[in-house]
């Protein structure tokens, strides 16, 4: 498990990360939320914890604008903003829990562990689907209209991760980590391989979709 913490407290961040990194699991730490919102987007975590009181971008504001983005990684609301009212913001804006400082390290454990038992809401449906291009999960059948191929596992979860983010630029990291894993040593000349088979099973199916290349940065599925 990764794990991004995005705190002001730098000695809290390196207490948890020190804490988190003795039960198995990994952390990056950041400061800023505007930063923070620029790391939760281009890299792939499997739980958030956020502050609410950060530098340039309240927690809220990065939480509700995640939410808006489409991502659905766990967050987990660590402030010591403990009103009701304000527990009440912190949910509605799209956190998965909340904890009010100072914490136990010992309930955030378990809090990650409930989280973590939890049915991923990106995995309730077997496809994916976006303006007419579909790929049924279990099978790897893309679809278009009355045309349809069969792709790799590779491909397909590659294809997958684009069509559950229709729009968006995806960087390298972030395609990376969901189709290889965190800790993956592929090498990136391998990504650029497999989205050139996408673009040809795109074309064989007559799809209007086309992957874009975001030089710098990474890739878009467009219309």
């Amino acid at each position: 498990m990764r794990i991004l913490i995005i705190e002001d407290d730098q000695e809290l961040c390196q207490t948890l990360a020190y804490r988190l990194k003795k039960e198995g699991i990994a952390s990056d730490l950041c400061h800023d939320g505007a930063e923070g919102l620029e790391i939760a987007r281009g890299n792939a975590y499997d739980l958030i914890l956020l502050d609410r009181m950060l530098p340039s971008l309240s927690g809220t504001d990065l939480l509700a604008q995640y939410r808006r983005e489409g991502f659905v990684t766990p967050v987990i609301l660590v402030t010591a903003l403990g009103e009701v009212r304000e527990r009440v913001e912190g949910l509605d804006a799209g956190a998965d829990d909340y904890l009010v400082k100072p914490i136990a390290f010992e309930e955030l454990m378990a809090r990650i562990r409930s989280i973590s038992r939890r049915p991923q809401r990106y995995d309730s449906s077997r496809s994916a689907v976006d303006q007419g291009l579909s790929l049924e999960l279990d099978t790897k059948v893309l679809s278009y209209r009355e045309k349809s191929c069969c792709l790799s596992k590779t491909e397909g979860d590659l294809m997958e991760v684009f069509l559950k983010n229709p729009g968006k630029i995806l960087s390298r990291n972030m395609i990376l980590t969901k189709v290889w894993g965190i800790s993956t040593e592929v090498e990136e000349g391998n990504l650029d391989n497999y989205i050139h088979f996408l673009r040809r099973r795109l074309k064989s199916i007559d799809s209007i979709h086309s992957i874009r290349t975001i030089r710098g940065i990474g890739y878009s599925l467009e219309v």
